[in-house]
């Protein structure tokens, strides 16, 4: 996917504004770390499910780590784990992408490979953070979607594969947003993972589900994402 024109939209646009702020939370989380609160959630260490939890890895950034929630627990990724009894495994880093801020924290998807015991399960929610870098880097973006894929797959061949199309945050859409969509969901495929479609559009329309930094979700936000998520990982049989 190439594209006519840059997300970076018109100088002083919300798009444009949020390239700065997007940079500032990737500096603030290098001295910053989210603690997880919940028991079954955890972003570093070894994995010690208890009573043979199914483990989950969840592979994204900022909006699966939970920024701009009140509470780590109010994340969509842990709501919908402790519902399910679910182990969480969610190394999400502020700022990510396929190859946006990839040195940033170490490689996620080294991480997820080498947990032990394995996951059982690996969610990802990658790709919004790519269209900062759209168009300059769009081969890079789409060969490092993917490669990503491809390595989870091979290395967890046992591993249930879930790819959630890429979130997004406004109803301006610049090209680069569908483009990837669409990349990911090739790659996707191509590896044989269950996909989830429509997640860019989930916070579409309502702006008092986004925090006070007009980027994230807040509590709100988050638990509309976990209703979705949720009804689309039933659908799957999750």
């Amino acid at each position: 996917m190439t594209e006519s024109r840059a997300i970076r939209g018109r100088p002083g646009s919300r798009a444009a504004r949020a390239v700065a702020v997007l940079g500032a939370v990737v500096a603030a989380a290098s001295v910053a770390v989210l603690a997880a609160c919940s028991p079954t959630a955890t972003e570093a260490g070894p994995v010690a499910p208890s009573d043979g939890a199914p483990i989950v890895a969840f592979y994204g950034d900022s909006y699966t780590r939970g920024t701009g929630a009140s509470s780590p627990e109010r994340r969509w990724s842990t709501i919908i784990a402790d519902d399910r009894g679910w182990y969480e495994f969610n190394p999400s880093v502020d700022g990510l992408g396929f190859v946006n801020n990839r040195g940033f924290g170490g490689d996620l998807v080294d991480r997820i490979v080498e947990l032990d015991p394995p996951p059982d399960i690996v969610i990802v929610t990658m790709g919004l953070n790519d269209n900062f870098s759209m168009p300059a880097a769009a081969d890079d973006i789409e060969a490092a979607i993917g490669a990503d894929l491809q390595r989870l797959r091979d290395d967890l061949p046992e591993a249930r594969l879930v790819v959630v199309e890429p979130f997004w945050y406004t109803d301006e859409r610049p090209d680069s947003v569908d483009m990837i969509i669409e990349w990911v969901a090739s790659a996707a495929d191509r590896v044989g993972a269950d996909r989830i479609e429509g997640a860019s559009r989930w916070l579409e329309g309502h702006p008092e589900w986004m925090s006070v930094d007009g980027i994230h979700p807040n509590d709100e936000g988050y638990a509309e994402i976990a209703r979705r998520m949720s009804g689309e990982l039933e659908r799957l049989g999750l």
